[in-house]
């Protein structure tokens, strides 16, 4: 059993742990990767779209504050493999039960629970069992990291197994993928360590304590920021590709939208991994301030890109994939940097629940401007729709700015 005693142990233990997230995250994107079709199967508003792409992390944001923050009292193994049951059931659910708005919103609600007891769990377990400083940052980055791979994977997957087999069939591969998961981490992964501090269980989604630490609150809140606008773009990106796409000349590009959102996606990992070590070498303040505001400026502007040539769109969301990923491991190391030992789960679980509730807001958020604007035909509904995303990032070095000036309770500065 792999539990993180030297290094060698830590560096496959690192390894085993992305390659569970991956294939437990096959039925991430499933759905988004295959809007266009379902809107047309099930005559579905762009509003109704963001709500089943929002409900997603909706339950990820009502389950995780009980499941991350349960780690402080109980084995985050055992909590991980339990949600990861969850999440292939629910895709399997979609593929054979599946047949309009309601039940869609169901089977994703439950997915969105199965990512909450895994992600945030996943990462709560290998910092655990990785006790080295060094190695435990490096942990954090390449495990946050591999969310990214793990979109990218989910949309590529869908898209392909769609084509060959059939909507039903990219769900059930996506099930198949959460159960290899489970056996995965039940074979090779050690059970975590038991909580040196007994919390009493009424006090474990006590987050006063968590709020008073103004530096670690600081960081979730600018990871909310950094959600809003990520899971937006990966909510949204096939659909607007598919429009840009209808825009150009026949034959303009061989890719399809999903093959190019996964290769945005599939960006994350190197971002989000080179991102973090930028910031420990030059400051973690300094690397969120300038990839968050860059950000910005491209949500801002990206929207009206639609008609340009299929090859600047796609030079453009290769930057924005970059940008809007770069910042990610830069704040969870800041969360859990900043955190309380004692309070390490309490802190990680809310910071899942505020970045996921505002995830699972953008997206509604952004199919509703769609529609009031003028619908997924139109130019500027497009970019007004792009726009609420750049609002949102650009508010994440603020908050980090205005709570950096007061001092942590241990460390002296905000890091």
């Amino acid at each position: 059993m792999l539990d993180g005693s030297t290094t060698k142990k830590a560096t496959t233990l690192i390894a085993v742990m992305c390659l569970a997230q991956v294939l437990g995250m096959l039925d991430n994107a499933t759905f988004s990767a295959l809007i266009i079709l379902f809107q047309k199967k099930w005559v579905l508003s762009n509003t109704e779209i963001g709500w089943i792409s929002g409900i997603y992390y909706g339950g990820y944001a009502a389950a995780v504050p009980l499941l991350v923050a349960l780690t402080d009292r109980e084995d985050a193994r055992r909590i991980y493999l339990y949600s990861m049951a969850v999440g292939g059931i629910a895709a399997l659910g979609f593929a054979f039960l599946a047949e309009g708005f309601w039940t869609a919103m169901l089977f994703r609600l439950f997915a969105g629970v199965s990512l909450a007891g895994t992600y945030m769990v996943g990462l709560k377990l290998l910092t655990d069992l990785i006790s080295a400083k060094k190695q435990q940052s490096r942990a954090v980055a390449y495990y946050t990291a591999h969310f990214a791979i793990g979109t990218g994977v989910s949309v590529f997957v869908a898209g392909e197994v769609w084509q060959l087999m059939g909507w039903q069939w990219a769900f059930l591969v996506a099930g198949i993928g959460s159960f290899f998961a489970w056996g995965v981490v039940y074979l090779f992964v050690a059970r975590g360590h038991k909580p040196y501090h007994h919390i009493p269980m009424k006090e474990l989604v006590n987050f006063k304590p968590v709020i008073a630490n103004r530096p670690a609150l600081g960081y979730i809140l600018a990871y909310a920021a950094h959600l809003w606008e990520l899971f937006a773009l990966r909510a949204w990106l096939v659909a607007f590709l598919v429009f840009s796409l209808s825009l150009q000349p026949a034959g303009a590009f061989d890719w399809s939208p999903t093959q190019i959102a996964s290769w945005v996606f599939l960006l994350g990992l190197p971002a989000s991994v080179i991102g973090n070590e930028f910031s420990v070498r030059y400051g973690r303040r300094k690397l969120l301030t300038l990839v968050m505001g860059a950000s910005a400026l491209i949500g801002f502007v990206i929207g009206f890109s639609a008609s340009l040539p299929f090859i600047v769109v796609i030079v453009a969301f290769t930057i924005y994939g970059v940008t809007a990923t770069a910042d990610s491991s830069s704040l969870t190391s800041g969360v859990v940097a900043n955190s309380d030992p004692k309070r390490k789960g309490a802190t990680m679980a809310l910071q899942s629940l505020a970045g996921f509730a505002a995830g699972s807001l953008s997206p509604i958020v952004f199919g509703g401007v769609l529609d009031l604007f003028g619908g997924a035909e139109n130019t500027l509904a497009w970019a007004m729709a792009f726009l609420t995303m750049g609002i949102g990032v650009l508010l994440g070095p603020l908050i980090i700015h205005k709570f950096g000036r007061q001092k942590p309770l241990s460390q002296g500065k905000i890091i």
